[in-house]
């Protein structure tokens, strides 16, 4: 039975395009790092952030060590947003840890996203097409893709950049719930390639 499970999901991300913005975004269920099953489904009704991430990526530290990642996951998670940080480094690659490490790291960096999940087999990453660290995507809460690409437009390890950047999920959180349509829905993304 879950050898069938594997293959289905195998032939699904064969057969695969890019999920386009304003389509529907596919389902998925992956562990954090409680041990605890998520279910995208379960959050229907709200909107829901899904961020990329490998705390070995320089392009991340720099979103963390400023505190400019924490600070949008813990401004829009008291908001109701869903924030899941996944993370789809592949064992034996760069940012695969095990879930009790990826814990302690979250918790040494004050992480305050909703989740933080683990693809380890990059089916989820694939799926949605995540190639970067940081690479962001914007659910609303009919399910449709709204926003993909960059976190803002200042591409560079730079902490100082952080300061003069436009941050693009932060308008288009705004935007959407405010009602209004997302002014810029896709941007390139920036960062270092997710380890698949």
């Amino acid at each position: 039975m879950m050898f069938l499970g594997i293959v289905g999901i195998s032939l699904t991300l064969a057969n695969a395009q890019e999920i386009q913005i304003g389509s529907d975004t596919p389902d998925f269920t992956l562990n954090d790092v409680n041990g605890q099953t998520q279910h995208l489904a379960d959050h229907r009704g709200k909107f829901v952030v899904l961020e990329w991430f490998n705390y070995d990526c320089p392009f991340i530290k720099k979103h963390y060590s400023t505190g400019n990642m924490q600070s949008l996951q813990k401004s829009y998670t008291e908001k109701g947003v869903i924030w899941f940080s996944i993370n789809s480094s592949a064992p034996g690659k760069q940012g695969n840890y095990p879930p009790d490490q990826m814990k302690k790291m979250s918790e040494e960096r004050s992480a305050a996203s909703t989740a933080v999940l683990l693809d380890p087999e990059g089916l989820i990453g694939r799926l949605y097409g995540a190639k970067t660290t940081p690479h962001l995507f914007i659910i609303n809460p009919e399910g449709k893709l709204i926003y993909r690409g960059a976190i803002d437009d200042q591409p560079s390890t730079d902490p100082e950049d952080v300061k003069e950047a436009v941050n693009y999920v932060q308008k288009a959180l705004d935007e959407a719930m405010s009602g209004n349509q997302v002014a810029t829905p896709e941007t390139d993304s920036y960062g270092c390639s997710v380890k698949y």
